[in-house]
């Protein structure tokens, strides 16, 4: 069976998580869950590329990826697949992201946040899931201190929200897990959308502060309409002396992950794992 169909199986609840070795951990208590709107079924739309688009999640979810245990807590990060805030591109965005991080010897956990349509509760997701992972940090061999967030496309938005808004959160404490810290260690914003308005001003809803983590940017020339997204974020950073590294590449266009087309962009995963490095040491 291929890597997708697997992923498209686990994500409709057909295989276990424990068959396909992962530790699926819901992130509400039941009855909690803050901006509830559906409870339609979720689905995997059709697909004809490999890749899995899961749509109408309404039960959000904390997929685990634990590093091999070296005798000390590993470094982790939180990935926020993308797909517009409509799906999330399950497998390229997201588990397979996982499985390379692991291999750079860093633990990850797939973020499940609600769509389609409801920014503010994919919002809550991630602030929630964020102290979840710290609350449960100890038995999961993460270092609570070491703890980043990865996004793509829409899901970057989601991480450069998250990243820019932590003082509070957006929802009424549930439990302990809320007492958490939210905001990220690091933050890898890939190919990024909605992040700007005319005049390279950031949107609204991103406050950019000093206190921001140091943040990895890459996006492609060709990126349609959302190249200026990294480079206004940048410029934000670099105003209040956030460390930021941006990468522009002249072509590769948008929602690649990791998969090579023959663009510039293919050498990315090369770059984020030598930053990834140098922050997670």
């Amino acid at each position: 069976m291929n890597r997708g169909w697997m992923a498209m199986m686990v994500a409709c609840g057909l295989v276990s998580a424990v068959c396909a070795g992962q530790q699926v951990l819901p992130l509400w208590p039941e009855g909690k869950t803050p901006l509830k709107t559906s409870d339609a079924p979720e689905k995997v739309n059709p697909s004809k590329d490999d890749i899995v688009r899961l749509t109408d999640v309404n039960v959000p979810s904390l997929t685990l990826y634990l590093a091999k245990d070296t005798g000390k807590p590993n470094p982790a990060v939180m990935i926020c697949p993308g797909g517009g805030y409509n799906i999330l591109a399950w497998n390229h965005e997201g588990t397979e992201v996982a499985e390379w991080l692991n291999s750079q010897g860093i633990s990850a956990c797939v973020l499940k946040y609600r769509v389609p349509g409801n920014r503010d509760a994919a919002f809550c997701d991630a602030q929630r899931a964020m102290g979840l992972i710290r609350s449960k940090s100890q038995d999961l061999n993460i270092d609570p201190k070491r703890l980043g967030i990865m996004g793509f496309s829409a899901g970057a938005h989601l991480s450069v929200r998250t990243s820019t808004n932590f003082e509070k959160r957006y929802y009424e404490a549930v439990d302990a897990a809320d007492a958490q810290p939210s905001r990220p260690d690091f933050a890898l914003v890939i190919y990024p959308a909605y992040l700007f308005r005319e005049g390279y001003t950031l949107a609204p809803e991103l406050p950019v502060t000093a206190q921001v983590p140091p943040t990895f940017l890459l996006q492609a020339e060709d990126d349609g309409p959302y190249v200026d997204s990294s480079l206004a974020y940048a410029i934000a950073l670099k105003a209040v002396k956030v460390p930021v590294e941006l990468h522009i590449f002249p072509n590769g266009g948008h929602g690649y992950g990791l998969r090579k087309k023959g663009k510039t962009t293919d050498v990315w995963p090369e770059l984020a794992a030598a930053w990834l490095a140098r922050i997670t040491k």
